[in-house]
C-alpha cells in the first residue's frame, strides 16, 4: 500500500541550530481541546483560556524552558516563541541548541509527565526575521484568546 508522501515542513536548506527566534506552533492529537477553554469577556482583561490540569502542566514546562520567549496555551494547540542564543549567548540552564530538540524536549516532556502522547507529529514553525516581525509575533499571542472564534485551530465542540 502506497502511502501519501508528507510534504517536508521545514526549510530543506535553513539551518534551525541558527540563533534567533523562531514562533512554533504544536497541535494536540486530532485538535483536541485537552488543555484549557477560553473564557470571559471581562472589559479590563478580555477572554483568558481556563487551564486544565494537563494545561497547566504544558504551562509549567514551557515556564522552565529557558529557551521560550513568550508562549499561549490555548484550548488545542500552543504557540511559544523560542530563542536560540550565539554560542556566547548566556542561559540559566544548559538548553537544547537545534530548534527540533527544544520541540522534542518539550513533547517528551508532558508525554513523561501524562503517560501518553497528546501531540499531533510534528509542529509549525516561523522564522522570526526582523523586530517588527517579533513584535507582531508577540501580539498574536498576547491577543490569541480573544480570537479564539477566528482562530484556523479552532473547532466546534459540543459544551
Amino acid at each position: 500500500m502506497d502511502r501519501p508522501k508528507r510534504k517536508p515542513n521545514r526549510l530543506s536548506q535553513y539551518d534551525y541550530s541558527q540563533p534567533g527566534g523562531y514562533f512554533i506552533t504544536i497541535c494536540t492529537k486530532g485538535r483536541k481541546e485537552v488543555l484549557g477553554t477560553v473564557v470571559g469577556a471581562d472589559v479590563l482583561i478580555g477572554p483568558q483560556v481556563t487551564l486544565t490540569e494537563l494545561g497547566e502542566q504544558v504551562r509549567r514546562v514551557l515556564e522552565d524552558m529557558p529557551s521560550v520567549d513568550k508562549y499561549v496555551v490555548m484550548p488545542n494547540h500552543i504557540h511559544m516563541v523560542v530563542r536560540l542564543p550565539d554560542e556566547n549567548g548566556a542561559m540559566r540552564t544548559s538548553p537544547p541548541t537545534r530548534l527540533p530538540a527544544v520541540v522534542r524536549y518539550f513533547k517528551r516532556s508532558i508525554t513523561q509527565v501524562t503517560g501518553e502522547n497528546v501531540w499531533q507529529r510534528g509542529y509549525h514553525d516561523h522564522i522570526i526575521r526582523n523586530e517588527e516581525d517579533y513584535l507582531r509575533i508577540w501580539e498574536y499571542i498576547d491577543t490569541n484568546p480573544a480570537k479564539w472564534r477566528e482562530d484556523c485551530y479552532y473547532t466546534e465542540v459540543e459544551r
